[in-house]
């Protein structure tokens, strides 16, 4: 555990759809999982799942056939989405926004309900570790989004208090994780959920992307948060 500090401040960022592109291949991947199933899930719905503790989207989707079938499929849609890596990419100046915030002196999160051996891959591509304070996933707490486990490790791991720390994240869920934890959320688009949604979700602003939040960064709900930097 870490101390908590009266003066530090952090960022926490969901890293799936949010710095790098993989919602839609997560969506491919359960798509193809339930097709492998013999089960009919129209892919609008598995997209809304996104960013879900896989657990309760299983559980959405698969219903009373939860048990029957939950373990299989979590097993194929791992297959399927390992064998795609080579399409994940980060989202243009992801890296260069992370960067800036370490820079300026906040202490820089990843707090995302990804599986531990997907989020190897996932900072592997994101290519930003000299940035990064601490990083929480899944395997961190027995309930990931929208409970507000992950979110309230990420706080402890970076010893601040949530009055002094802002979420940054494309679901819905990272907005309801991050009320429930008590910190301001800050969506972006880029994970295919509506502005309109994202503020019933809680968002306090909305951008485009990672790009168009560091070009806005001294306007944004970040910027009081921020030190002069070098």
């Amino acid at each position: 555990m870490t101390e908590t500090s009266s003066t530090a401040t952090a960022v926490l960022f969901d890293i799936d759809g949010t710095l790098v592109d993989s919602n839609y291949l997560h969506v491919e991947s359960w798509a193809n999982a339930f097709a492998d199933l013999g089960v009919e899930i129209d892919t609008w719905r598995i997209h809304r799942g996104i960013g879900l503790d896989s657990a309760k989207l299983l559980e959405e989707l698969l219903g009373d056939r939860l048990e029957e079938l939950g373990d299989r499929a979590k097993e194929l849609h791992t297959e399927r989405y390992s064998a795609m890596g080579d399409r994940l990419r980060p989202f243009h100046r992801s890296t260069e926004l992370l960067a800036t915030l370490a820079r300026r002196g906040t202490r820089v999160v990843l707090a995302t309900s990804a599986p531990e051996e997907e989020l190897v891959e996932l900072r592997r591509v994101l290519d930003a570790e000299s940035s990064l304070h601490a990083v929480t996933s899944s395997a961190d707490v027995e309930t990931a989004k929208p409970e507000p486990d992950v979110i309230r490790v990420a706080l402890d791991e970076a010893g601040v208090a949530p009055d002094r720390a802002v979420m940054v994240g494309d679901a819905r869920w990272d907005g309801v994780a991050a009320e429930r934890a008590g910190i301001r959320f800050v969506g972006v688009l880029t994970g295919g959920i509506s502005e309109a949604e994202l503020r019933d979700a809680g968002a306090v602003a909305v951008y485009a992307s990672v790009d168009e939040l560091l070009a806005n960064l001294e306007e944004s709900p970040l910027a009081a948060l921020l030190g002069s930097g070098d």
